[in-house]
C-alpha cells in the first residue's frame, strides 16, 4: 500500500543519510588526526571543523525529517482529495420531477444489479410491498438484502428494470425528494458532535423544539437525555454527545436516531440491522419504540436477529440475489425451507455464515 511504500522511502532515505554522515565525520576525523600529527592543524581547528560536522549532521537530519514529513502531509492531502472529489455517478435527470408519496407502495420490477462483478447481485428481482406493509428481509450475508436498500436510496442505479414508489420510477425523480420520503435507521448510528436537539433536528431542520421533545418522548429517550451535562456545562438538550456519538451508549443513540426519524415522519421506513449490535435487554427497550415508529408506514427490516422480524406481515427470503420464499414466519416454518433451516441454525438468534453452518451440519 502507498503507506508501506512511504515507510519504505523514508527508511532508505534515513539509512542513506547515516552512511554519508558517518562518512564525512570520519573522513574529517582522519584528516585532522593527520594535520595534527604533521603539524599542519591547530586543535582550535580541528575542534571548529569536528563541530561544523556535527552541526551539519544534526541539521541534514532535522532537514531530512521535515522533508519526510512534508512529503507525508502532500500525500495525506492528495489521498484526501481523491476520496472527497470523487465524481457523481448517480445524477438526476434534467427533467426530474419531486416524488410525491401518496400511499407509499414499493415495486422491484425485474430489477438487475451488479457492482462490476460478473455474477449479478440482483437477477431479474420482482417484489411489491404494499402500503403500509411490514416486510422483513432474510438471508445470508451477500443474498442481496442491503443491495436492495441501496438501490431503493438511488445510491445506484439498476442495470436493468424499474424501481417504482406509488407508480413513480424512482430514476427520474429528484434524489433529494426520494431520500426525504424514506425514514432509516441503521446498526451504526452516527451523531454529529453537537447537542442532542440538534442531532434530532437533522431528520426535519424546520420542526419546533416542542416537536422535538414530543419525538423524544415517543423513543423513550427524555429520561437519559435529562441526565445529560458535558465538560462545557450544557446539560439536556443542549449536551454535546461527542463525536459521533461516543459519550452515548449503544441504545442511547438508537434512541436518539428514531427520535430523529419519528421526527422526520416519512411514509416509508427503512430498518438495517436496527437492533442487532445492542444487548437483550436494551433491544427489549429499542423494539417498543420501533413499533411506535412503524405504524402507518410502509417498512423494509433487515435483521440477522429473525426475533426481531418473526412478527412482521410478510418475510422475504433471499439467496444469491433471488427471492428463495414469501411467507409469514409461521408459514415458512412449516414449510421447512431455507428460512426454516437458518432459524434452527442460529447461534444466540443470529444467523450464521456458510462455514458457521456447514460445520453445524457436521
Amino acid at each position: 500500500g502507498t503507506a508501506f511504500a512511504q515507510a519504505r522511502l523514508i527508511t532508505q532515505f534515513t539509512f542513506c543519510l547515516n552512511v554519508a554522515n558517518s562518512l564525512l565525520l570520519f573522513a574529517v576525523g582522519g584528516l585532522a588526526i593527520m594535520g595534527w600529527h604533521e603539524s599542519t592543524l591547530s586543535l582550535g581547528a580541528i575542534t571548529i571543523a569536528v563541530s561544523l560536522v556535527l552541526r551539519i549532521r544534526s541539521m541534514s537530519q532535522w532537514i531530512m525529517w521535515e522533508v519526510a514529513g512534508l512529503f507525508e502531509n502532500i500525500g495525506t492531502i492528495a489521498d484526501g482529495m481523491n476520496t472527497i472529489a470523487q465524481p457523481v455517478t448517480v445524477t438526476d435527470k434534467p427533467d426530474a420531477e419531486a416524488l410525491v408519496v401518496t400511499k407509499g407502495e414499493i415495486a422491484f420490477d425485474h430489477a438487475r444489479f451488479h457492482y462490476g462483478r460478473k455474477t449479478k447481485v440482483l437477477e431479474d428481482f420482482s417484489l411489491t410491498v404494499k402500503p403500509g406493509e411490514k416486510v422483513g428481509l432474510v438471508g445470508r450475508s451477500g443474498a442481496g438484502k442491503s443491495t436492495l436498500v441501496n438501490l431503493l436510496l438511488r445510491f445506484y442505479d439498476l442495470e436493468g428494470g424499474r424501481i417504482l414508489i406509488d407508480g413513480q420510477d424512482i430514476a427520474g425523480v429528484t434524489q433529494e425528494s426520494l431520500r426525504r420520503a424514506i425514514g432509516m435507521v441503521t446498526q451504526d448510528t452516527s451523531l454529529l458532535h453537537r447537542s442532542v436537539a440538534e442531532n434530532i433536528l437533522y431528520g426535519r431542520p424546520e420542526a419546533s423544539r416542542e416537536a422535538m421533545i414530543v419525538a423524544a418522548e415517543q423513543a423513550e429517550a427524555t429520561e437519559f437525555i435529562a441526565t445529560l451535562a458535558d465538560p462545557q456545562g450544557r446539560t439536556g438538550y443542549d449536551a454535546h454527545v461527542g463525536e459521533r456519538g461516543v459519550k452515548l451508549s449503544g441504545g442511547q443513540r438508537q434512541r436518539i436516531a428514531i427520535a430523529r426519524v419519528l421526527l422526520k415522519d416519512a411514509p416509508i421506513l427503512i430498518l438495517d440491522e436496527a437492533t442487532s449490535a445492542l444487548d437483550s435487554e436494551v433491544e427489549a427497550a429499542i423494539q417498543q419504540s420501533l413499533y411506535r415508529l412503524m405504524a402507518g408506514k410502509t417498512v423494509i427490516a433487515i435483521a440477522h436477529r429473525l426475533s426481531t422480524i418473526a412478527a412482521m406481515d410478510r418475510l422475504v427470503v433471499l439467496d444469491r440475489g433471488r427471492i428463495a420464499e414469501v411467507g409469514t414466519h409461521e408459514a415458512l416454518l412449516r414449510r421447512d425451507g431455507l428460512y426454516a433451516a437458518l432459524w434452527h441454525r442460529q447461534s444466540g438468534g443470529f444467523l450464521l455464515d456458510e462455514a458457521e453452518q456447514g460445520e453445524a451440519a457436521e
